[in-house]
């Protein structure tokens, strides 16, 4: 389904696209379908998030990249649309009727970034038609890490060729009005960071090459998930009773700035969240259920929601594993990266980072990211793009 086609289907899309419950079996394109021609591509990403990283600004940088998702989904008042979030930016697509909407959350969002964590963010929107006319195309398809919740994955192209655009200054949105602010509520950074269970916290990044061996791409795929799955819950991150909780929590800060409505003073809001905060880490610490909240309950669901693999345009994973299994995943990436199969990065760190988007502590559906605490999914990206334009030819 490549034309516009009947407005009403086109709208209503997303949500006939079926849900796959194996990670594995998205490395297949069929798995992926084309999105409407008449929707709207839109993507973020932190201006020099190296540097911020490297400043020990990781938190910032993952919350910068979670805030767009958050505030299109508050301004689309919950509706589903796909998302993927890549660590220090984002992408996703909207509907015909969505695309204003959106472009004013995103544009608001950049303002928030710019004006309350002194980070820049890129945003653009682009229609699907013309990422087909460029040569790519955008499919969609959704996993289901557990029962609750379903993430995008995307393939064909297109988001690249979106970003690599924006980079380039050939496309953007315009700014918004100074002090305009998206609504982020729901947006949280409340969980310590997550140290490495099994040895390394590896962050990776593997997408196809230029030459077009999607065969050799999958099996490269297949071999990497393989590795991954010699580890327990295949690498996941997060262990099973759920990251630690402290208070203060490590992103008080943010969440205040997030919460902030204007006119009022960052110090209220910094009370109103340590406020909140305290009593959510009273419920945790001590087990303690509060009408229908069952913080065990919660820290389950939490571990069944993580997003810690994807495919956007590539495989993205940030897993716990043994070193010796990242030395085999990293020689493996290195192996395709020569042979002219793959474009590829890899980055060990001792932790992950957590960002969580949660609508209703009351509901199963809130969605959490995970990132490396120390460059993550920034440091694999830039590794790949330091690869000679043709690494086959390079060696």
């Amino acid at each position: 389904m490549t034309g516009t086609g009947d407005h009403a289907a086109t709208a209503g899309f997303y949500d006939g696209v079926p849900v796959v419950s194996g990670f594995a079996d998205l490395a297949d394109p069929d798995r992926y379908h084309p999105l409407p021609d008449d929707w709207t591509l839109a993507v973020a990403d932190v201006v020099n998030s190296t540097g911020a990283v490297a400043a020990g600004r990781s938190k910032a940088v993952n919350t910068a990249g979670a805030a767009t998702i958050a505030a299109v989904t508050n301004a689309l008042a919950g509706r589903a649309f796909p998302f993927v979030f890549a660590g220090d930016g984002a992408a996703l697509a909207v509907g015909p009727d969505d695309a204003a909407t959106v472009a004013a959350a995103l544009a608001a969002t950049a303002v928030w970034c710019r004006e309350e964590l002194a980070l820049g963010l890129r945003v653009a929107t682009v229609p699907v038609g013309e990422i087909r006319a460029g040569g790519r195309d955008v499919r969609v398809a959704r996993f289901a890490p557990s029962p609750d919740v379903a993430y995008a994955m995307f393939d064909g192209g297109g988001v690249a060729w979106a970003e690599r655009r924006m980079k380039d200054g050939a496309i953007g949105l315009p700014a918004a009005p100074p002090g305009t602010r998206p609504n982020l509520e729901g947006l949280s950074c409340r969980w310590s960071e997550i140290p490495a269970q099994r040895g390394v916290v590896l962050s990776l990044i593997a997408v196809p090459a230029g030459g077009g061996d999607r065969e050799g791409y999958r099996r490269l795929v297949a071999d990497v998930l393989a590795l991954t799955d010699e580890q327990p819950a295949a690498g996941r991150p997060v262990p099973d009773g759920g990251p630690a909780i402290v208070w203060p929590p490590p992103g008080l800060e943010l969440e205040a700035r997030a919460a902030r409505k204007p006119g009022t003073s960052l110090a209220l809001q910094r009370l109103k969240v340590g406020a909140a905060t305290l009593f959510a880490y009273v419920l945790f610490r001590f087990g303690m259920r509060l009408g229908p909240f069952d913080p065990a309950i919660y820290r389950r669901t939490l571990v069944d929601n993580t997003d810690f693999r994807k495919f956007e345009d590539g495989l993205m994973m940030t897993i716990d594993c043994t070193p010796s299994v990242a030395d085999r995943i990293v020689a493996r990436l290195d192996a395709a990266v020569a042979e002219g199969v793959a474009r590829a990065g890899a980055h060990r760190q001792a932790s992950a980072l957590m960002t969580c988007f949660v609508p209703s502590p009351l509901r199963n559906d809130h969605v959490h990211f995970i990132d490396g605490a120390g460059g993550g999914y920034a440091a694999a990206a830039q590794q790949l793009k330091a690869l000679p334009a043709h690494p086959a030819a390079a060696g």
